[in-house]
């Protein structure tokens, strides 16, 4: 990939001399930072700015490194041909028109991506804005060169965004606002070769870059974009468009419908330590927030110190820290009595703690840096926030000092930022140049912080069992030859076979039958009515619960077999009484592939939509890890005196369920629901598995 990010020498196709079209911003923006030999290819020009211009890229006198690529959609496939007959590693296609636009262009798409594969050259786009390269000083775009006047402020943060003109709008709005400097920006488009999986692995491996922030529609090789996620060492945050449930209404099973409105997704990243985004600028606060910081993440590292020029602003504070799971620290009191030695003798200390009435005392220098230095060596505080103002008040004071000090002590110290315009600008970037990050919004400033001290990097995912669970011949024939949905008892059948626990049942061939296995398996009984196809068979009537007699359940027998017609079964099975309703499944997925689920059961399921995902293989620690983060855990300690559920049993279930589907490839779904708790045990009460068609 370095051909990318370091040419020797690059080619633009499609430059021109009018400085109203993109030809010309990109010689232009190579003319003010890049070193290497630029060559614009257009056949109307002998001469852009200075530079000669070829006809075709054939009659450069030595192939370049890279090719810029602007010239109408229809026109690119010969051009990227021409490219690779000559020599070129790759090319950054900036033009747009193809599988965004509909069938024409996928079909102009397709043509590229079959030159692409047959000759070798790397193609980067179509469809996208290209590279910014701050620290390298590399635009590789057709962005308005006048992006330069603002300067190009650098960082520890490398972007990769799969629109075009949000990178465009975005990068500008960065570096006009002073907001975050950045190292690599990369638009790609609509990734018809180099993908996010290529250009996160390259940025990782940066030294430039601390940090790296995604903004993504699809992520078509999502399982090995979370498994180089798994073992990275840096900080990823993640903005993902496109989550919405509405794919999920065509799902078959629960796990399925579930999986569809963006839960799988979330929990594969914080499987894998991937921090999630909600919005553009969210994205880049907590990038630059983890680059800062990368390794502050600690188990009981959450107690922070507030420094503030205002009270309310301190109490807001607290209400942030608390929605966040941070806590204010409890200041020893050594350091007490250091802050009351800075107040007037009628003022209290505590925390936060109100600086205005030492700042009228002492000014804002000596009372910004006494009280700083006294929290960052008290042992109860893991990190201090700042409230600081600019451009009024004589509050300017030198933050390097208090930098060096945080970083000494190895707390994380961040600032949130009021004041003029102008000041405020300068005050930004001051703190920021002292590694200080510093934010205009007062939940942002806690919520990046809570990030920083939150962070877990991901571990990579366990090896997969060498010994998969087996089933009969039987089964085995069945998994092969049948596809669509296989009916409860065939499901659990197998299910029992893999070593996961089901509930007692059998087929009643007919309503005397029924009645005696009932009468076996002890009262009271369900007898549920199968039919091809069907999953959700409590909506259709075909679930009948608490039968307490012989007679009752031959009726039930009856009544179910009118219902699902010569073809279906019916079943005869334990009622079990339980504590809870869980449910449990296996998924899988396009983009991420083989998935488990667990979260709350029963018909409420998909109305209440709590449910965890992770990628498999799971080993018991990664089991437990996806329990814990359920939002009904707390269900799941005894609430209101029931029993505590087995955790280390539901953690078998999901391994099992994951063993189970990566040894099957036909599975495409399993579902059980409900699992039920039962003296705080899971078991499977109900179960489907989904075969690919």
């Amino acid at each position: 990939m370095d051909f990318f990010f370091q040419p020797r020498s690059v080619a633009v196709i499609g430059a021109t001399p009018d400085q109203n079209k993109g030809g010309y911003s990109i010689v232009k923006n190579l003319l003010t930072g890049f070193k290497g030999l630029i060559h614009p290819v257009n056949p109307k020009y002998k001469e852009i700015e200075g530079l000669k211009c070829f006809p075709s890229i054939r009659e450069i006198p030595q192939a370049p490194d890279l090719a810029i690529v602007f010239v109408p959609a229809p026109l690119v496939p010969k051009v990227v041909r021409e490219c690779a007959e000559t020599g070129v590693k790759g090319a950054m296609l900036e033009s747009s028109g193809f599988s965004e636009t509909g069938e024409k262009g996928r079909l102009l798409q397709e043509e590229l991506k079959g030159i692409a594969a047959a000759t070798g050259i790397r193609l980067w786009g179509p469809n996208c804005m290209g590279l910014v390269d701050v620290g390298s000083r590399h635009l590789f775009s057709f962005v308005s060169p006048a992006i330069w006047d603002d300067g190009l402020l650098a960082g520890q943060v490398s972007l990769i965004v799969q629109s075009g003109m949000l990178s465009a709008g975005f990068l500008i709005d960065l570096m006009t606002h002073g907001q975050a400097g950045v190292s690599k920006v990369c638009s790609i488009g609509n990734r018809v070769d180099v993908d996010e999986v290529e250009l996160l692995e390259y940025l990782l491996d940066d030294p430039q870059t601390g940090a790296v922030g995604l903004y993504l529609e699809s992520i078509p090789r999502g399982r090995r974009f979370a498994l180089a996620c798994a073992s990275a060492k840096k900080p990823i945050v993640v903005l993902k468009g496109g989550r919405s449930a509405m794919g999920a209404r065509a799902a078959l099973s629960h796990t399925a419908s579930l999986s569809g409105n963006g839960a799988l997704i979330s929990g594969v990243f914080k499987q894998v330590g991937i921090r999630e985004a909600s919005d553009f600028k969210q994205m880049v606060d907590l990038a630059r927030s983890l680059a800062a910081f990368p390794d502050h993440g600690r188990e009981g590292g959450k107690r922070v110190a507030v420094l503030t020029f205002t009270g309310g602003a301190g109490i807001l504070s607290l209400d942030f820290m608390d929605s966040l799971g941070l806590v204010p620290a409890d200041l020893s009191p050594e350091t007490i009595k250091r802050l009351e030695g800075i107040f007037p003798e009628w003022m209290p200390a505590a925390n936060p703690v109100d600086l205005w009435p030492a700042v009228e005392r002492l000014g804002a220098e000596q009372a910004y840096h006494q009280a700083t230095l006294a929290v960052l060596d008290d042992p109860g505080v893991d990190a201090v926030l700042l409230h600081t103002f600019s451009g009024a008040f004589h509050f300017n004071f030198d933050v390097a000092p208090l930098a060096r000090a945080a970083e000494a002590a190895g707390k994380p110290m961040m600032a949130w930022l009021l004041g003029r315009r102008g000041p405020a600008k300068e005050t930004q970037e001051t703190f920021q140049a002292a590694g200080v990050p510093v934010f205009r919004e007062l939940y942002r400033a806690v919520e990046c912080l809570a990030a920083v001290l939150d962070h877990r990097p991901g571990r990579p995912l366990p090896e997969l069992k060498a010994d998969p669970p087996r089933l009969s011949n039987r089964w085995k024939r069945i998994l092969a030859r049948e596809s669509g949905v296989l009916d409860e008892y065939d499901s659990k059948q197998i299910l029992d076979e893999a070593g996961l626990p089901v509930v007692e049942e059998a087929l009643a061939p007919s309503a005397l039958e029924a009645g005696r296995t009932a009468a076996s398996l002890g009262f009271p009984v369900v007898l549920k009515g199968l039919a091809k196809g069907r999953v959700h068979k409590t909506e259709a009537g075909l679930v009948q619960l608490g039968l307490e007699s012989e007679d009752e359940a031959a009726a039930a027998y009856r009544r179910l077999k009118a219902a699902v017609g010569r073809e279906g079964r019916v079943l005869v099975q334990s009622q079990i009484q339980g504590e809870l309703e869980l449910m449990a499944g296996f998924i899988r997925d396009p983009q991420f592939g083989p998935c488990v689920m667990c979260g709350l059961g029963g018909v409420l399921a998909e109305v209440m939509g709590r449910a965890g995902f992770a990628l498999v293989p799971l080993d018991e620690a990664s089991a437990l890890e996806l329990i814990k983060g359920l939002e009904i855990e707390r269900l799941l300690d005894g609430f209101r005196g029931r029993p505590k559920v087995d955790r280390k049993a539901l953690a078998r279930i999901l391994i099992g369920l994951g063993e189970l589907g990566e040894a099957q490839p036909r599975i495409k779904e399993i579902d059980l629901n409900p699992l039920i708790i039962s003296q705080g045990r899971p078991v499977a009460v109900d179960a489907t598995i989904v075969l690919e068609d």
